[in-house]
């Protein structure tokens, strides 16, 4: 297959993308155990020497950034990108794959705090080397998460398929790129990212490898109630329009609700059966209200997305870096 035969002319050039927010008690955890899957896949003629960990500091408030540094200068597998703000995880990891994209024949792409297994990286290695282009990293289960957790996200995938999302279920954003679809997902303007939704959508041909999820190695979770709900608006409204058709169809499934209760009560008033009350009146102003409201809500929704999409801003910045950039 193509990969196959590219690969039998060079060794494959691998870049870890590790986006990195506050995270000064993680990194100098999990950072050796980096560097160690990355130098037995090397032993292994997996991957060349030329490959990299790239860590992107998104904008931390903490020693995050002078911690890369430092594993920068101790050896030169390592290196970093450092954004001039935080801009959230979904740009942090935008920013390395188009720094990287240059630079390697695949990226990996995985979050810094340990619980995404490290060795699943040679199973995805492997899938590329039988011709996929993109290799999306499964959780098998989900012991680890609190049940409320479990609850809601097993409840996202399964909305975001109903809606017509291309997700992969039980998917977050642990997998293996190859440049090919990176040359073209830098096509993708999108500036509100929903990356676990977008990658899909460039097509190619892609595999999955299953992993067990780990309890995180070091300080606490940075991915609050309300980043986590935030991302999965994000999902919703940027892969489909479908939530503002099921508007349509619930403002339709009320028209004709109020149109046969208009009926009702105009029939009862001939025959002089009307009752006066307020209960049901208040019910009904309430339903009525409470679907405006959230109509309303949705659609702005909508609208507030068109309104940064037109404003065409940078979806990262990158301010320094621990190597020299090669144009």
């Amino acid at each position: 297959m193509e990969n196959t035969a590219w690969n039998n002319k060079k060794e494959t050039v691998l870049y870890i993308i590790v986006p990195c927010y506050n995270e000064e008690q993680v990194l100098p955890v999990t950072s050796d155990s980096f560097l160690k899957e990355l130098q037995q896949l090397i032993e292994k003629k997996k991957i060349s020497s030329d490959s990299r960990i790239m860590y992107v500091n998104d904008g931390s408030t903490d020693k995050t950034w002078q911690i890369i540094k430092e594993l920068s200068e101790k050896d030169s597998h390592f290196i970093g990108i450092s954004q001039s703000r935080n801009r959230g995880h979904q740009n942090a990891l935008l920013a390395g794959l188009m720094e990287a994209k240059d630079r390697c024949d695949v990226t990996i792409t995985i979050d810094c705090d340990g619980q995404d297994s490290i060795e699943a990286m040679e199973e995805m290695i492997d899938a590329y080397d039988r011709g996929c282009e993109v290799v999306y990293g499964v959780r098998n289960a989900r012991k680890t998460d609190s049940f409320f957790k479990r609850v809601t996200a097993q409840c996202f995938y399964r909305f975001i398929r109903l809606i017509g999302g291309d997700v992969i279920y039980n998917h977050a954003d642990y997998r293996l790129i190859s440049n090919r679809v990176l040359e073209e997902f830098a096509n993708f303007g999108e500036v509100n990212l929903f990356l676990r939704g977008l990658i899909p959508l460039v097509g190619f041909e892609s595999g999955t490898v299953y992993y067990e999820r780990h309890e995180r190695v070091a300080g606490r979770s940075h991915y609050s109630l309300g980043k986590m709900m935030g991302l999965a608006f994000d999902g919703i409204t940027s892969l489909s329009i479908r939530p503002m058709r099921i508007i349509s169809l619930i403002g339709l499934l009320v028209f004709f609700a109020s149109l046969f209760g208009v009926i009702w009560i105009f029939v009862g008033a001939l025959k002089g059966n009307t009752i006066a009350g307020w209960a049901s009146m208040t019910i009904i102003l309430c339903l009525l209200g409470g679907i405006q409201l959230l109509s309303i809500g949705v659609i702005g929704e909508y609208i507030g997305k068109i309104y940064l999409e037109t404003k065409h801003r940078p979806r990262y910045i990158i301010s320094e870096r621990t190597y020299d950039r090669m144009d």
